[in-house]
C-alpha cells in the first residue's frame, strides 16, 4: 500500500463529507467517511509488519455479496483496494446495489485509479458468470445463505485457490440490568441499521443476572428514546408489518410493544419461549450467564457486550466476535474467525 493510495481515499473522504449519494442512508454514509480514515487503513497493514515474509498479491479475488447487508459490498471493496489485486464482485440480486453506487461515487470525484482493477456487476444465482468467475478466482470470498454459500463453493475453481465463506449468522447483546441511556442508545442504533436481517444485528438483548421486571423496564426505556436515536423515515409498509409483528409476538407469550410510529418492536420475555417473527423485532430477555450460553444460537456470530465477561467461554460456545455493542457492525480484515484479507496475499519466506 502506498501513501498515494492513503492520499486518494483522503480526497475521496473529502468528498463524501461535502455530499451524500441518495442510495445510502445517513448513518451508512457516516460509517462509509470513518472507515476510509487514513490512519483506520494504515492499521489493516500493522499485522504485517516484521512478519519475515515478502506479501505480494494473489491475482483475482472474486466476492458474492449478500442480499440483506448491501453496505458490506462499499467495505469489502475499500480493503479490497489496498491489496492490488483484481476485484470482481456481484452484488446480490434482490438487493440495493450499494457497491456499484459507491463505485460510482468513487469515479465520480476524480479518484478513478482506486478502482481500476475492480468490476461490480449483478446477477441471479443461475447466471453463468457465477462459473466465469470462481473459475478465474485465486481467492472466493463469498457472503450469504448457506445455500447460496454451497453453491458457489461447488462450481469449479483452480487448483490451490482460496474460499472463504461467510453464511447464515446471528447475534446478540449482553448489558446490565442497570444499562445507563448511553448503553441502551448503543441497542438501538445497532438494531435499527438491518434489523434481524443483518448477522452483526442483535436478535436477542439478553439482560444478564437480570429479572422479568428489569426486561421490561429495559423495554419500555428502549421505546421511549428510540425516536431520538433512530431518526429515519418509517415506510407505511414497514409500520403496517411491525404491528402485526407485535400482535404475533403477544400471541406466542411474549410482551411486546412498537415504538413510536411503530418503527420496531420490542418484545420482552423469557429464554425458553419460541423466537417472534419480525424483520424488525427485536428479543428483551433476562438471563444468567449459564441459561444465555445454553440458549445462544448454535449460528452465532458476534456478541456486543456492554459488561465484563469470560470471552474464552463466549468462544468456547461459538462467538467469533466479542465487541462493544457500539462497535457490532464494525467490519474488517478478520471475520467469523478467518484471516481473510490476508490471504489475498502470498506470503513469500524471505531469509537473509
Amino acid at each position: 500500500m502506498s501513501e498515494a493510495m492513503i492520499a486518494a481515499w483522503t480526497r475521496v473522504q473529502r468528498a463524501m463529507v461535502r455530499t451524500r449519494p441518495e442510495a445510502f442512508t445517513r448513518d451508512e454514509w457516516a460509517y462509509l467517511i470513518a472507515f476510509v480514515d487514513s490512519e483506520r487503513l494504515r492499521a489493516v497493514f500493522r499485522e504485517l509488519n516484521g512478519d519475515a515474509h515478502l506479501f505480494i498479491p494473489r491475482g483475482r479475488v472474486a466476492v458474492w455479496l449478500p442480499n440483506n447487508v448491501s453496505l458490506l459490498g462499499p467495505l469489502t471493496l475499500i480493503l479490497l483496494t489496498l491489496t492490488g489485486n483484481r476485484i470482481r464482485v456481484k452484488a446480490g440480486s434482490r438487493a440495493e446495489d450499494l457497491a456499484s453506487a459507491f463505485v460510482r461515487f468513487v469515479r465520480e470525484t476524480g479518484e478513478e485509479a482506486l478502482l481500476a482493477n475492480v468490476v461490480v456487476e449483478q446477477f441471479d444465482r443461475g447466471d453463468p458468470r457465477n462459473a466465469a468467475m470462481a473459475a478465474e478466482a485465486d481467492v472466493r470470498i463469498v457472503f450469504g445463505s448457506d445455500e447460496g454459500v454451497r453453491a458457489v463453493d461447488a462450481l469449479p475453481h483452480p487448483p490451490g485457490s482460496s474460499g472463504f465463506y461467510f453464511s447464515d449468522r446471528t447475534s446478540e447483546a449482553w448489558i446490565r440490568p442497570d444499562a445507563d441511556e448511553e448503553v441502551l442508545r448503543s441497542v438501538a442504533k445497532v438494531f435499527a441499521i438491518y434489523g434481524t436481517a443483518g448477522c452483526t444485528s442483535p436478535r436477542r438483548l439478553v439482560v444478564v443476572d437480570g429479572a422479568d421486571a428489569d426486561a421490561l423496564r429495559i423495554r419500555d426505556a428502549l421505546a421511549a428514546l428510540w425516536p431520538a436515536v433512530v431518526r429515519q423515515d418509517v415506510p407505511m409498509h414497514t409500520a403496517s408489518q411491525n404491528v402485526a409483528a407485535a400482535q404475533i409476538a403477544n400471541a406466542m407469550e411474549w410482551q411486546a410493544i412498537a415504538t413510536p410510529r411503530n418503527a420496531a418492536v420490542l418484545a420482552a420475555g423469557t429464554t425458553s419461549l419460541a423466537p417472534p417473527i419480525g424483520m424488525l423485532t427485536l428479543t428483551i430477555v433476562p438471563a444468567s450467564v449459564d441459561e444465555a450460553i445454553a440458549t445462544m444460537p448454535p449460528n452465532i456470530q458476534t456478541v456486543g457486550v456492554a459488561l465484563d465477561v469470560d470471552a474464552a467461554r463466549l468462544a468456547a460456545a461459538g462467538a467469533k466476535r466479542i465487541v462493544p455493542i457500539a462497535a457490532m457492525h464494525d467490519f474488517g480484515p478478520t471475520w467469523d474467525g478467518y484471516d481473510w484479507w490476508r490471504q489475498t496475499f502470498a506470503a513469500i519466506e524471505v531469509r537473509r
